[in-house]
């Protein structure tokens, strides 16, 4: 069975009060108190779940390496931290690994509630893009995307997986090829803010498609400085 959320935290009384609210409004929620259980369990049943909510501080793995490991196991798999620090270094690090958001405790549960439900949403919604007809394809150049599967067919027939957040973010730039894409329009879209770490983890995104488009003669994603990118196909 796949969960809407997998929770890993290792405070009974947080990860109980966390678990309870969500199951209230609606949502099917599993709750691991150890990054071990959660894994076995994770490795064993390689669970599609629409999201996984991982605490830093877990008594027998640090949380980043946990996400890590899962990533390993679904790359297309979302999630997102929460951490008693708020330090810049260990945000950033959340972010490359390729965190949707990080939320520091204490917390509001109504916040930790709308931002899942605002996550959730987008994966269920993403920006429409045109396809070619009976081809289930986007061509952008020499490449062709596969939106619903998650994947692009390089020039060389090389099949390259992306993440959700990855498809998200080129669905935007594909839908205005060779157009300035405002990188505040992005964040706003895909995060809901264009704070500071939002900001970052887009530009880690960017630079992941900017190194697969480089096995291309054709596609390639630009800087426009101080306001947004432009996805070039010639």
């Amino acid at each position: 069975m796949s969960y809407d959320i997998v929770i890993i935290e290792d405070e009974i009384d947080l990860g109980n009060v966390i678990s309870e609210y969500l199951k209230l409004r609606g949502f099917s929620v599993l709750w691991f108190q150890t990054a071990s259980e959660a894994l076995a369990h994770y490795s064993a049943n390689q669970l599609d779940n629409k999201l996984v909510i991982v605490d830093v501080q877990l008594p027998d793995m640090n949380g980043f390496d946990l996400a890590s490991e899962m990533v390993k196991i679904n790359s297309n798999q979302p999630f997102f931290f929460l951490t008693a620090h708020n330090e810049k270094q260990d945000r950033l690090r959340g972010l490359k690994i390729g965190a949707i958001d990080y939320i520091s405790k204490p917390f509001e549960i109504e916040e930790l509630v709308l931002r899942i439900g605002n996550i959730i949403n987008k994966f269920s919604s993403a920006p429409n893009v045109p396809v070619a007809s009976g081809s289930g394809f986007i061509n952008i150049g020499d490449i062709r995307y596969q939106k619903d599967q998650l994947f692009l067919r390089m020039p060389d027939s090389k099949e390259v997986s992306l993440t959700v957040r990855e498809s998200e973010v080129l669905d935007h730039l594909a839908g205005n090829i060779n157009q300035v894409v405002k990188k505040k329009d992005i964040l706003m879209a895909l995060w809901g803010n264009d704070d500071y770490f939002n900001g970052k983890s887009l530009e880690v995104f960017i630079s992941r498609l900017r190194r697969l488009f480089k096995a291309s003669e054709q596609v390639s994603i630009e800087n426009v400085y101080g306001l947004g990118y432009i996805l070039k196909v010639k």
